[in-house]
């Protein structure tokens, strides 16, 4: 049986700063994942996908990540996303800075 379908984000990182980016409902890229279009079905889903590939001078290593809808928006389901959101691991900066002040 197949498993039904769960909430999705496209995310991908910018191909320029290596950030991680997503998808939003008006075709603009966010670092933010509250602002991220929340994918309910299937087909719409990977025509999002579709269209994430086809921007390849802008965005690299687009995929879909489960999310569940939170207080804020979506928010990830699996640790993977989850170290996505803080950015960078090598040394303390970027979105790890802006968040400890």
């Amino acid at each position: 049986m197949a498993r039904p379908f769960t909430p999705k984000v496209v995310t991908a990182n910018a191909l320029l700063e290596g950030d991680v980016i997503y998808q939003t409902a008006d075709d603009r890229w966010s670092r933010s994942l509250s602002e991220a279009e929340v994918l309910r079905d299937e087909a719409l889903a990977k025509q999002r996908l579709d269209f994430a590939a086809q921007q390849a001078g802008e965005v690299v290593g687009a995929y879909l990540a489960e999310v569940k809808i939170g207080a804020n928006g979506p928010e990830p389901t699996h640790f993977r996303e989850e170290f996505r959101l803080t950015g960078p691991s090598n040394y303390f900066h970027g979105k790890q800075a802006e968040t400890a002040s």
